[in-house]
C-alpha cells in the first residue's frame, strides 16, 4: 500500500498532519462548553489552512449519529457534516487498517482505528480528549488546550 506524501506547504513549510478525534469534532458541531472554544481553534486553523486536519472515514457515521441524535433534526446535522467536510479531509479506513487495528488489541478498538489512520496520513498529531485511551501510541497525542499550546510556543520556549 503507497504512504500518502506530505504535498502540502504554506509558507515554505510542510503543514503537519493532524487527525482530530471524534469527541473533538462533536464538541465543535453541538458547540458543547467548555470544550467548544478551543477544539474550534483547531478546525478554524485547518480551515485557514495552518494544518491538514483529518477525521477517519469510520468516525463520520459517529458523529452524524450523535448531532443528529442531539440536535433531533436529520437536516441540520447534514448540514453540519457538509459544512465540516468543507474544512477537514476524511482518511479512508480500509479493510487492511481493520485488521492492522485488530492486531494491536487495544482496549477502546475505535482508538486503534483511529491510530492506525493516523499512521497512515503520517499524522504529527492525534487531537482527543481521551488521551488516556491512546498510551500505546507512537503517534504524538494532546487534547486539544495542549495542542494549542503546543503549536503556539516559539520552539524558544519548549524546552524551557
Amino acid at each position: 500500500m503507497a504512504k500518502p506524501l506530505r504535498i502540502i506547504e504554506w509558507k515554505g513549510l510542510a503543514i503537519m498532519n493532524v487527525l482530530i478525534d471524534t469527541n473533538v469534532i462533536i464538541d465543535v458541531l453541538l458547540r458543547r462548553v467548555p470544550f467548544f472554544e478551543d477544539s474550534a481553534r483547531i478546525i478554524f486553523l485547518s480551515e485557514r489552512g495552518e494544518l491538514h486536519g483529518f477525521v477517519s472515514a469510520s468516525a463520520i457515521t459517529d458523529i452524524f449519529y450523535i448531532t443528529k441524535k442531539e440536535l433531533k433534526n436529520k437536516n441540520a446535522a447534514t448540514e453540519l457534516i457538509m459544512n465540516l467536510l468543507q474544512t477537514i479531509s476524511v482518511a479512508t479506513v480500509s479493510e487492511d487498517n481493520i485488521y492492522e487495528a485488530l492486531k494491536l488489541q487495544w482496549d477502546d478498538f475505535e482508538d486503534s482505528i483511529q491510530f492506525v489512520v493516523g499512521k497512515n496520513i503520517l499524522a504529527d498529531y492525534i487531537v482527543t480528549r481521551n488521551t488516556k485511551d491512546f498510551t500505546d501510541s507512537t503517534i504524538n497525542v494532546l487534547n486539544p488546550e495542549e495542542f494549542l499550546n503546543k503549536i503556539t510556543t516559539p520552539p524558544n520556549k519548549m524546552n524551557e
